[in-house]
């Protein structure tokens, strides 16, 4: 099982606690990682959709917006169930911290090809959406700064540039979804990655929610 040692779970925690996000690098070993990157590998064009934006029957594709490609992690598959149970285990110890009734976790591989790009947005719309904390973890070996493809993360006048994440193997960013505003700029060569949200369960009478 692929699990994050409590040294950094307690970094993690403390770190969102203080700015609202981390970036943390090196947050599985080797083995773990090279399993996960295989299965990203594998997959072919007939598994991949293009990512909407919006979400349910708002969902709608936009390439002038976005133009990645996904593929929505299964906890029936051995690498897929692996990830999530270690998403598992921080979605226990963010509810044991925060009190904030984290419901569940989902997720989905995420493929840019050279000149591809995600415009600035938010994950959660205000009001509405029920996803509370974003996490974003990388699978690209040897990536260098001049391949493009950063994760920028905006202050909320959605000007000011907090960070700029080099999607490097092994580096998990993890966020406030509604506080920050962020973009992936363009890809200089092929990017890999894990998108994913922690969310809560925003069910009632009138709505049932629904994960993807």
């Amino acid at each position: 099982m692929i699990l994050i040692d409590n040294e950094k779970i307690k970094t993690i925690i403390n770190t969102v606690d203080k700015q609202g996000y981390i970036v943390l690098e090196d947050c599985i070993n080797k083995k773990q990682f090279e399993s996960i990157q295989s299965r990203i590998l594998e997959f072919k064009e007939c598994d991949l959709k293009n990512a909407g934006i919006g979400r349910s029957d708002q969902q709608q594709t936009n390439s002038d917006v976005r133009r990645d490609k996904i593929h929505w992690l299964d906890s029936k598959n051995e690498i897929d169930n692996e990830y999530l149970q270690l998403m598992e285990s921080l979605r226990i110890e963010f509810n044991k911290f925060f009190y904030i009734g984290l419901f569940d976790y989902e997720a989905h591989y995420s493929i840019y090809k050279e000149g591809d790009f995600y415009k600035q947005h938010i994950d959660a719309l205000k009001g509405k959406s029920n996803r509370i904390l974003s996490t974003v973890f990388y699978l690209n070996e040897n990536w260098q700064g001049e391949n493009g493809g950063e994760l920028v993360l905006y202050g909320q006048d959605k000007k000011t540039v907090l960070e700029a994440v080099i999607p490097r193997a092994g580096t998990m960013v993890i966020f406030l979804s509604e506080q920050f505003p962020h973009e992936v700029l363009a890809a200089k060569q092929t990017r890999f990655s894990i998108a994913g949200w922690f969310r809560v369960n925003s069910s009632n009478s009138e709505c049932i929610d629904t994960s993807h």
